[in-house]
């Protein structure tokens, strides 16, 4: 199927922002998780763990295991290993910072995401998705007040890390997207994460009330949730544009900040946050007049 096919921005904008507020789900209950001493390793491995069964029964009761099989086996362990890195850096960011300013500086990625899609990808960026990008990036400066916040060094680069494996990432599941369902993409993830996690349990898991077994659960459903849907996107849209819907978390850290950690973020949050969400507008309405202009200069090429 050809890339132009595959196209569907709005569906994908729709996608990318319900994936984020499964991924935001997830990151309150990883702060949770490790304020309890729940390990970052037993985090990580059960965040996957939990995703296996759940793939590999859909894909039973959809016709077979045969469904998960892959001709791609390099692609998905270079995805899965840079994977690995990014959850390292975006489960620690969350760790090491308030919810609602790691999720801040993630919100560098859309930045990232642009050059990188423009220098591996060759994708044709205009002024609008441009100037939304760059909009968006001044609403998060607001947010962040850099040079007058107590936000750690530590935790900060460690964020800014995990937001450039974000944008290097969506490059690579947008490639492995135009020939892999976003199910075997997230299954060849969770399975070479558990392999490659599962020796440090010894050292680092410790006996669990039901309390801490329903919490790992949590974190494993919301982000099974959450990465099927952002892989979906990143197979329907380009990563420029659809990168940009990450901007939205920025509401679910600051309610599940506020409800789970009583941590309102300050005043300048509510000042940025409608620059960001405004950006995240004008990306949805680009996208949807290119979409039917393209739509009509096919249907004029072909006479229909």
């Amino acid at each position: 199927m050809s890339d132009s096919n595959l196209d569907r921005p709005m569906l994908a904008l729709a996608m990318r922002l319900a994936g984020i507020m499964g991924f935001a789900l997830m990151a309150a209950l990883i702060k949770l998780a490790s304020q309890r001493g729940i390990h970052l390793a037993e985090i990580m491995f059960w965040r996957q763990f939990v995703t296996l069964p759940l793939i590999a029964g859909w894909a039973v009761y959809a016709g077979g295991l045969h469904l998960l099989a892959t001709k791609r086996p390099k692609a998905h362990l270079a995805r899965s290993l840079y994977g690995i890195v990014g959850m390292l850096c975006n489960f620690g960011a969350v760790i090491l910072l308030p919810l609602a300013e790691a999720q801040t500086i993630n919100f560098s990625a859309p930045i990232f995401a642009v050059i990188l899609s423009m220098v591996l990808l060759r994708e044709q960026v205009g002024v609008w998705r441009w100037s939304a990008v760059l909009a968006g990036f001044v609403g998060i400066l607001i947010i962040a007040r850099p040079g007058d916040s107590d936000i750690a060094l530590d935790g900060a680069l460690v964020a800014l890390g995990g937001a450039f494996m974000i944008a290097l990432i969506s490059i690579q599941i947008r490639d492995l997207g135009k020939t892999e369902k976003p199910y075997v993409i997230v299954f060849w993830f969770a399975l070479t994460t558990v392999v490659l996690t599962a020796p440090f349990l010894p050292f680092t898991m410790k006996a669990h009330g039901w309390q801490d077994w329903l919490l790992l659960l949590g974190i494993g459903l919301s982000g099974t949730w959450g990465q099927l849907l952002i892989t979906m996107a990143l197979r329907y849209g380009k990563v420029a544009s659809v990168i940009v819907m990450d901007y939205s978390a920025i509401v679910w850290a600051t309610l599940l900040g506020w409800l789970m950690f009583a941590n309102l973020p300050p005043a300048t949050t509510f000042i940025g946050a409608p620059i960001v969400i405004a950006a995240g507008l004008v990306i949805a309405w680009r996208e949807r007049v290119l979409s039917q202009r393209a739509f009509v200069d096919q249907r004029q090429a072909t006479g229909t």
